[in-house]
């Protein structure tokens, strides 16, 4: 049986340090941006990230591209 997959949106995760704890260990945390269209290309997702968190006072640490599809049967 053939199984067909659709895009249905993209999601972009992005990983930024808030801190240092009273230790000097660096604190994370981690902000999803969902229903992204799935034909944005991957230079376009990190252009936006970037740009978003040069306006923040954040260091960026990474960014996550994840692609949801639906499968079905032919």
């Amino acid at each position: 049986m053939p199984i067909i997959s659709s895009g249905v949106e993209t999601e972009m995760a992005v990983r930024y340090q808030i801190g240092m704890t009273a230790g000097g260990s660096p604190v994370f945390r981690q902000k999803s941006f969902s229903g992204l269209k799935m034909d944005v290309s991957d230079e376009d997702l990190y252009e936006a990230a970037t740009t978003l968190f040069a306006l923040l006072e954040y260091p960026l640490i990474f960014v996550t591209r994840n692609n949801r599809f639906d499968l079905t049967e032919e």
